[in-house]
């Protein structure tokens, strides 16, 4: 699944060609993906003028100067194609701007959504009203507080989208790496100062990842096409039976249905 650096990067790439311009065409091109597309999308959208771009978690925003605007999730193998050179049946959303510049949401396993809301009540949104602040608004604090007394694991609690917003497996794993902390520790009993050390792991990690465009795995690419190269730097995820740098071995364990590579020797 696509996580916060490859939806930032997703929503760089859409700000280079739609920001600031006219949408000629808008056109959904199935009634729904997980859910129902809204039926007046093309509608509203055609015409509208695009004001900006942004980011909530794992959901890219597109405002208009409609006070409207269009919340996408990627889903499991979703992506937009800048410019493609044609229109595939897994091209579940098209646009053209008044440029000529078109673009495809595309997601051949349509576990992605398209949402319009108005501007002016994004943050009353359900799937918004539910979520934690983002990870790089985040220090010690916010975890000493949310973890105080909590006996469940702490990996289990940093993809708990409440506690922390837009962090997924892939990051949680390689921050917990960077800061020392076994994944199945007990969250009340990691100490102030590792979980100050954990909060800037965070931070780093996924600004890193955002630098390199994010981890390629399975179906992700950027809107223009390329790859994001963040995978070749894993120091523990999918790396299971490998050695770490510390001399020791890559282990897999399962928690809540998730895959957690961690290296036993240096993470306690």
């Amino acid at each position: 699944m696509p996580e916060l650096p490859e939806v930032e990067t997703t929503v760089r790439g859409l700000s280079a060609v739609l920001d600031g311009r006219r949408l000629a065409r808008v056109e959904p091109r199935r009634l729904d993906l997980r859910r129902d597309i809204p039926s007046d999308l093309g509608q509203r959208l055609t015409g509208a003028r695009v004001t900006s771009l942004g980011r909530r978690a794992k959901y890219g925003l597109i405002a208009t100067d409609r006070g409207d605007t269009m919340v996408f999730h990627l889903g499991m193998s979703g992506h937009w194609r800048i410019d493609p050179p044609d229109i595939g049946r897994h091209d579940h959303l098209l646009i053209e701007t008044e440029e000529g510049r078109r673009l495809a949401l595309n997601d051949p396993r349509r576990f992605g959504s398209l949402d319009l809301v108005a501007s002016d009540s994004l943050g009353d949104w359900p799937p918004f009203t539910a979520l934690g602040p983002e990870p790089f608004d985040l220090d010690g604090s916010w975890f000493r507080t949310r973890f105080a007394g909590r006996a469940a694991p702490i990996k289990t609690l940093l993809l708990d989208q409440r506690i922390v917003a837009g962090l997924g497996n892939i990051y949680a794993c390689e921050a917990l790496h960077r800061s020392g902390i076994h994944p199945a520790r007990a969250a009340g009993s990691v100490s102030a100062a590792r979980l100050d050390r954990l909060a800037a792991a965070i931070r780093q990690v996924l600004g890193e990842a955002i630098a390199a465009g994010g981890s390629s795995l399975r179906d992700f690419v950027g809107p223009d096409g390329t790859l994001g190269y963040f995978s070749s730097k894993f120091a523990v995820y999918d790396r299971e039976g490998e050695p770490c740098t510390c001399g020791g071995t890559v282990k897999r364990i399962v928690q809540g249905g998730r895959s957690t590579f961690f290296c036993p020797r240096c993470q306690r």
